[in-house]
């Protein structure tokens, strides 16, 4: 898989870049310590994912994000960052990111979560799945948007810091199936963030 990198920690980028670079299987195309410079060589370098931070100076990695989205629609975001509050981590999934880390992992687990998103995962840090957790909790939530049994079971896992194998291997069901869930509940949040249009009094839909 080829990826691109954009962080603005000099000393943090070049650790990533080493990393990886030195994974079979992946390939640094670019590295890069701003969006504005990373979108300048993005059609060019063609990466099959992105590995963006979201604090960054300038363009700000979600508003990077929706502007990859937009013209590479096929390419998969990663969104690796030190913020975990709900906003933020909505905020990344609505822009485009098909997976969400929390800066800390080990480097066996970020390689990991690479080949589990070029795979047709959706990766996601425990402590965001707690969110995800907490969020589909809310009341207001319409039923249509609850997560199902198997879906809920899985961010539980994730929650207690269970792989993909180990959730497949607990919930007996296939390395596949687990991804698909995954991706099943990412698309549900980014549902669940879309406003429904103001509709006038007496006006029929």
């Amino acid at each position: 898989m080829k990826l691109v990198i954009v962080e603005d920690d000099k000393l943090l980028l070049e650790n990533l870049r080493l990393l990886l670079n030195g994974e079979p299987g992946i390939e640094v195309s670019g590295a890069f310590l701003s969006a504005e410079k990373a979108l300048l060589d993005m059609e060019v370098l063609e990466p099959d994912i992105l590995l963006v931070d979201l604090e960054l100076p300038g363009m700000s990695g979600i508003d990077l994000i929706k502007i990859v989205k937009k013209k590479f629609p096929d390419m998969d975001i990663m969104a690796h960052t030190v913020f975990d509050s709900k906003e933020t981590v909505f905020s990344a999934i609505k822009a485009g990111a098909s997976g969400y880390l929390l800066k800390g992992l080990t480097p066996r687990e970020l390689i990991e979560a690479l080949h589990n998103l070029h795979e047709g995962g959706a990766p996601m840090s425990a402590k965001i799945a707690r969110s995800v957790i907490r969020e589909f909790q809310n009341k207001t939530v319409n039923t249509q948007e609850l997560l199902s049994p198997r879906e809920r079971e899985i961010l539980v896992g994730l929650e207690k810091g269970l792989t993909y194998n180990e959730l497949s291997e607990n919930l007996n069901i296939s390395y596949h199936t687990v991804h698909t869930h995954i991706k099943n509940i990412y698309e549900k949040l980014h549902t669940k963030g879309k406003k429904k249009p103001f509709i006038r009094p007496g006006k029929k839909e």
